[in-house]
């Protein structure tokens, strides 16, 4: 059976990411953009990051350009605004197609795994998986990422 750890990024700067270095972890999966009247989610994906990691929770940042063209930059101008402006310490990938036909593998799976609220609407839309790989739960990307119903399902997931 595929499971999230099948599936491999590339880091924002250039690096193989296996998720199956998660292994043990539920991990948030957000496409993200810089140029988006969202982009200030980072804030509430940094703050959840940081009151959960110790409990294993691991949040990706997937930069995508394909929603009106609001990640216009390259890896290194898209890791220094991440960093610079909102203190983002969770790891990035590369920029990647999150929808449609050139989207990556990964979002195919989830989409074949959670049915259409796994498709992304917009940017920031967040895509949980579980520490044994399996798909959970799709949020929409007007959820605020410190939503009751964000935090409960990693809260679930973290003790699952």
């Amino acid at each position: 059976m595929t499971t999230a750890h099948d599936f491999s990024f590339t880091t924002i700067d250039g690096k193989p990411l296996s998720l199956s270095q998660f292994k043990g972890h539920p991990v948030l999966v957000v496409n993200v953009a810089s140029k988006c009247g969202l982009t200030p989610q980072y804030e509430g994906l940094v703050k959840l990051y940081h009151d959960k990691q110790g409990e294993g929770l691991v949040v990706l940042g997937v930069p995508c350009n394909q929603f009106m063209g609001q990640e216009p930059g390259t890896e290194e101008e898209i890791q220094t605004f991440c960093s610079t402006t909102y203190g983002v310490d969770f790891p990035l990938t590369a920029k990647v197609d999150v929808k449609g036909d050139t989207a990556h593998p990964f979002y195919k799976w989830m989409l074949a795994e959670l049915g259409e609220a796994a498709d992304p609407l917009w940017n920031f839309h967040k895509l949980l998986f579980g520490k044994d790989g399996k798909a959970l739960q799709a949020f929409n990307p007007r959820i605020e990422p410190g939503a009751p119903e964000i935090v409960q399902a990693v809260d679930a997931a973290v003790k699952a």
